[in-house]
């Protein structure tokens, strides 16, 4: 939900064009770069509550702080909402807001998980340095471990206003999603729609592994809420026309055009016209490409409003002109390097690929709606096949170390990505996530005082 719209381009006059779109973001193995997302919430050190907008300790003082680092501000009207930055090699990273204020970085596209690390690490260092001025905190968990939803002041950005007013009319858990969840994820590259097509059916298959082996969302309102991953729940009662596992992707004649009539079937949010959002929500796509959108009758669209209506749809995994793996909760400093190490060691080396196509190649729709069910609930103890989640896990880390093996991008050290894995090896072999540490501390040492959450577990 990041990023500002634009509206711009020439009129789109048929669905080839957007086919195009598609085939655009193809690019050579040497060009592939990996893009992480991660989200935090911030919140007062004083009393735990979520930042406002305004106000000395407030966001908007949070995102002016940021500046003294080089970024630039990103306005709507009078209120800056996001900031944006290039890297020394010409890579632009944001970092944008949330509804609810959750802080994300959209980091640059980079060549290594070494890079990406880097990038991590210096933007949570700056973040820390204003914080702590402010006397704010960041807390990297999968979902608001003590507020309500009335308790969450929502940002100043009109898109949210009319998102908040649909959702309610879709699905009964869209709100939570919207201004109480966080994720981290991850941005890979295809070399060809063939190539797409099976990172897409590969990485759309396994991201249930992905969200158990990051659960990090046990508690609702001060309580445990019974999920390993209360976040990845959310989001199977939020909209069912935009969210979920896709099962056309694993059909004969999955490709660009399928994808792009989909999309076309996704009701629409909005339209940006003029810096104003105009609300097309529950609209066609298809209509507007006749013409016959309501919401702005006899225009047609641009390539910016079909760019804008992509960052409206929330399945498991997102084609952009990238690929944007979506299953993994918000979590702490040292597990954000993880995900990227993930992704890349299945999807970046070919023999890897094959390995995790192989692995689910024979897997049934069925199945794959069972787990992505079972998942959120139970994490690594759910059931597949003869054996569990924690099972299919310790396989597919394997495949992904050696593919990062294979890689070999090398650090000032000499070391490969490989050991950004050690920390996920460890949670598969214990079959312990984050979720399950928190609970034990909860009904532990922390005698059921969730403010020890953000007292011990902050950034």
């Amino acid at each position: 939900m990041a990023g500002k719209p634009s509206g711009k381009g020439a009129p789109i006059t048929s669905k080839s064009q957007l086919v195009e779109y598609f085939e655009g973001g193809s690019k050579p193995v040497e060009a592939w770069r990996i893009g992480t997302e991660h989200e935090k919430f911030a919140f007062s050190r004083s009393d735990f509550r979520p930042l406002p907008y305004e106000g000395p300790r407030g966001i908007r003082t949070l995102l002016e702080g940021l500046t003294r680092f080089g970024w630039e501000q990103v306005m709507e009207g009078d209120h800056p909402i996001a900031l944006s930055r290039r890297n020394e090699e010409g890579g632009e990273c944001s970092i944008s807001l949330e509804p609810g204020g959750q802080f994300e970085l959209s980091g640059a596209p980079l060549a290594t998980i070494h890079d990406t690390c880097n990038e991590v690490n210096a933007h949570l260092g700056e973040v820390k340095e204003i914080c702590e001025e402010i006397d704010a905190g960041m807390l990297g968990l999968g979902f608001n471990p003590k507020w309500k939803r009335s308790d969450i002041p929502w940002m100043p950005k009109a898109r949210y206003q009319i998102m908040r007013n649909y959702m309610p009319k879709v699905g009964t858990l869209g709100l939570d999603m919207m201004s109480r969840t966080c994720t981290v994820q991850v941005n890979l590259d295809y070399q060809s729609e063939a190539d797409m097509v099976r990172k897409f059916r590969v990485s759309l298959a396994l991201q249930p592994i992905a969200t158990a082996l990051f659960a990090a969302s046990p508690f609702t309102e001060g309580r445990p809420n019974g999920f390993s991953s209360y976040r990845s729940h959310i989001w199977t009662d939020t909209d069912p026309d935009r969210c979920g596992i896709l099962p056309f992707v694993f059909e004969a004649g999955m490709g660009f055009e399928r994808y792009v009539d989909y999309l076309l079937d996704v009701p629409m949010y909005f339209v940006y016209r003029d810096d104003q959002y105009i609300d097309a929500s529950g609209q066609s796509f298809r209509a507007f490409l006749e013409g016959k959108l309501p919401a702005l009758p006899g225009e047609l669209p641009t390539i910016g409003d079909f760019a804008d209506h992509l960052s409206t749809v929330f399945p498991e995994v997102r084609l952009k002109r990238y690929l944007e793996m979506r299953g993994a909760d918000g979590g702490p400093w040292r597990r954000l390097c993880a995900l990227p190490a993930l992704w890349v060691g299945l999807l970046y080396d070919d023999m890897a690929l094959d390995a995790a196509w192989d692995l689910i190649r024979d897997w049934t729709i069925e199945e794959h709606s069972d787990m992505r069910r079972d998942v959120p609930r139970y994490g690594l103890a759910a059931r597949f096949r003869n054996g569990t989640v924690q099972d299919l896990a310790l396989r597919v880390l394997a495949i992904a170390r050696e593919g990062l093996r294979r890689r070999a991008k090398m650090s000032a050290a000499g070391d490969d990505e490989g050991f950004f894995l050690d920390t996920l090896f460890a949670i598969a072999g214990s079959g312990r996530t984050l979720s399950d540490e928190l609970l034990e501390a909860y009904h532990g040492v922390w005698q059921g005082d969730i403010d020890c959450v953000y007292r011990e577990r902050a950034y």
